[in-house]
């Protein structure tokens, strides 16, 4: 009979590199922890970008009870990034990736005492993936180490992390009939394989036809089965599958069990404020919560392979993901080995849950990287070992929003995705309509998504007149509206994924007046609060709770004659009351908007099919300067007239493009620009040496691309004092 028995409980941390023999000499020394666990919950989300990035040892001893059985295998569920295992000072595997699970054998190196030695690191390196992307690395042992016992005959564990079985149901959705396959390694000479009630003896493989299947239909209908398989020597293993059909069509987007299913959701990184990656069943299962009460009905799930039980719980939920690997940012030469392995090691591992609709083969991988041929052979390799693997899911990208879509690596995935950020880091909002709408009339038979979009948002951070660049909550919300309005007009875009769900960890970031995180989310790092675009897109996507929602609660004093009161909702008719008096009704969807006289202190209520929300706001004679992210940026927008300025020569309202071409301005604003950027983190390595991205940012002012970049007041008004010297 199979054990299974967790040993998260009684390691010693030691947070140096050392040889094995003397980690376990000084292990009674170290930090006594619990997994999961990682040394970067507090350096790797504080900013700064010097977390810490190293080998660090954990050291446990194994009691007599823990290793009795026939065979004994070790279980590591996540190791971040590299992990070299001993046993009483015996190196017995290395293992390279950080996101997947493996295992190891320990039977024939078992002693009268046992300790167990983990040297894990996550040191920078030019060979294991991630190393350059906008989020943090942690390290450690943050998912669940457990011993596995097994008789002499049972089935495989070793290759690639195996579950020992695999299942493929294909449906005839005419017919209503699921033919099922399961596939079994082991090493005994027979199996016994039961499927919704039958049972089958055979010795790897059988076929199963389930009559009036009972389909797994996404939210609707998330139905799950379960094939089991046991040995003669009671070695048992069983998974749950689930029978649908996806597939996408070019012009009408995504389809499930052949009806159309657009699919509208959200990317997850999974990590939280306070306790990085090492989270628990509970924090996944919150986070589950909040993703259903949102409406989303797809996840991507980024930038790795996730826990095995947070895909249990989107099989269990009904969402549709899309699953990848950390092939991201750089293209690392030496790289190419890995990311074969963990997408090897991703596939096997991730097989048989039925929300996977797509394997990812890379993200933004020409941000930092040129197509060469290399990178090409690479992701040739990965879509080709995909198909071997599995010919029942297409392969995708998320490209980065300046490659070019004439560019060959498009040509390699089935289907792909982009990340765009026009309106937030580069251009305007309406130039994503321009891209889709082209991309779709020159490529109208290619299969093309929204793979990331969004805005960070400071929820501290407020104004009636939001900008691009202001961090504040208002212009996130705006960006959304428009990006869910361009989403509705083009039911082409096989899957659109916000980023992201949750504010995240990304050490090198410094900006929105928040250190060491990536606040797109629309919800922030540690889940107590969510911003008012959340509850845009619970308004599009939740049909089945009605709400009304008032944005703008936090934005309290406001310092004008006139206040807009918008209401979010998914209810066809809101009304509004001021201090108990109704003051209007708009009928409409998703969006509702008012305005009212402000006075001085008002209690506004939004009522709508018996729900409500109620907040106060205020009239000050002065603009509240806790609002406003960058104070002296938000006084540069008229500080000069037109008439002041010498139009024979450069000011800050030309365009970078019309600035570089000259020899005297272009290096001025260049090393301007530099020491902007080097307060970006990764954000500004996209933008070095890329010819599609300088050419969107040649068509921007300098004004706008150096407030969006924090500049100061003074460095703006020297700066355009010194363009104003220049002359044309």
């Amino acid at each position: 009979m199979r054990k299974i028995t967790n040993i998260n409980a009684g390691w010693r941390f030691l947070k140096a590199a050392m040889p094995p023999a003397t980690a376990i000499h000084f292990a009674p020394q170290g930090e006594a922890v619990s997994l999961p666990h990682t040394w970067n919950a507090v350096d790797g989300q504080d900013g700064g970008n010097d977390y810490h990035r190293g080998f660090c040892w954990y050291v446990r001893e194994l009691t007599a009870e823990e290793t009795r059985g026939e065979r004994l295998f070790l279980e590591v569920n996540g190791a971040a990034h590299t992990c070299h295992v001993y046993l009483n000072g015996e190196l017995l595997t290395k293992h390279e990736g950080g996101y997947s699970a493996f295992r190891v054998e320990l039977t024939e190196h078992l002693r009268g005492k046992n300790v167990l030695s983990l040297c894990v690191s996550n040191e920078d390196n030019d060979s294991v993936y991630p190393q350059k992307a906008d989020f943090t690395f942690y390290g450690g042992l943050y998912r669940d180490v457990n011993l596995i016992s097994v008789p002499a005959e049972h089935f495989e564990l070793l290759k690639d992390g195996t579950p020992g079985i695999k299942v493929t149901p294909v449906v005839d959705l005419e017919k209503k009939t699921a033919t099922v396959r399961v596939e079994t390694w082991h090493n005994a000479e027979s199996v016994d394989i039961t499927v919704n009630g039958e049972t089958k003896t055979v010795e790897r493989t059988a076929e199963f036809v389930i009559e009036n299947v009972h389909l797994w239909d996404g939210l609707d209908d998330p139905f799950l089965y379960t094939a089991t398989a046991k040995l003669p020597s009671g070695d048992e293993v069983s998974t749950r599958f689930g029978c649908r059909v996806f597939a996408c069509d070019p012009e009408k987007g995504f389809f499930l069990n052949g009806r159309s299913y657009p699919l509208r959701g959200v990317s997850r990184h999974q990590d939280l404020k306070g306790k990085g990656n090492a989270l628990s069943y509970e924090d996944h299962k919150a986070d589950m919560a909040i993703i259903r009460e949102l409406g989303a009905n797809t996840l991507r799930l980024a930038h790795y392979q996730h826990a095995q039980e947070f895909y249990d719980l989107c099989d269990e939920n009904g969402l549709v993901v899309w699953a990848e690997i950390p092939y991201i940012t750089m293209h690392m030469p030496n790289g190419r080995q890995n990311t074969l392995d963990q997408m090897r090691e991703l596939i096997t591992q991730c097989y048989n849950h039925p929300c996977i609709a797509v394997w990812g083969l890379s993200n933004e991988i020409t941000a930092a990287s040129a197509v060469n041929e290399d990178l090409l052979e690479n992701h040739r390799a990965l879509n080709e070992l995909c198909h071997r693997m599995d010919k029942t899911r297409p392969t995708t990208m998320a490209d980065v929003f300046m490659l070019e879509i004439d560019s060959p690596i498009l040509e390699i995935p089935d289907i792909n995705s982009y990340n765009l950020y026009f309106g937030w880091y580069l251009g305007e909002l309406e130039q994503t309509d321009e891209f889709f709408d082209e991309y779709h009339a020159k490529y109208p038979n290619r299969v093309i998504g929204f793979s990331e979009y969004g805005a960070d948002a400071n929820p501290a951070f407020h104004s009636s007149r939001p900008e691009k660049g202001d961090y504040t909550e208002e212009y996130q919300a705006l960006y959304h509206e428009h990006m869910l309005q361009m989403i509705e007009a083009r039911p082409y875009l096989w899957a659109t994924h916000v980023w992201n769900l949750f504010d995240f960890a990304a050490d090198g970031r410094d900006e929105g007046g928040k250190h060491g995180e990536n606040q797109k989310g629309l919800v922030t790092f540690d889940r107590s609060l969510r911003k008012d675009a959340f509850w845009l897109y619970k308004a599009a996507w939740n049909r089945t709770e009605p709400f009304v929602h008032l944005c703008g609660k936090r934005y309290e004093n406001r310092a004008e004659d006139e206040t807009e009161i918008k209401v979010y909702s998914n209810c066809g008719e809101v009304t509004l009351c001021v201090d108990g008096t109704p003051v209007g009704t708009v009928k409409g969807k998703t969006v509702f908007r008012f305005r009212i006289p402000l006075l001085g202190e008002h209690l506004i209520r939004a009522e709508a099919d018996g729900c409500g929300d109620t907040m106060v706001i205020r009239r000050v004679s002065e603009p509240d300067e806790s609002y406003i992210f960058n104070k002296a940026a938000a006084n540069v927008t008229n500080w000069f007239d037109a008439d002041e300025l010498d139009p024979a020569c450069f000011s800050v309202s030309d365009t970078l493009g019309e600035i570089r071409q000259h020899p005297q301005a272009g290096p001025i604003v260049e090393a301007m620009m530099a020491k902007g950027a080097s307060e970006r983190g990764d954000v500004a390595d996209a933008v070095k040496d890329n010819p599609a991205l300088q050419r969107m940012m040649g068509r921007m002012t300098m004004l706008s691309l150096l407030k969006q970049g924090g500049a100061d007041e003074e460095s703006i008004k020297q700066l355009n004092r010194v363009l104003q010297g220049i002359r044309k």
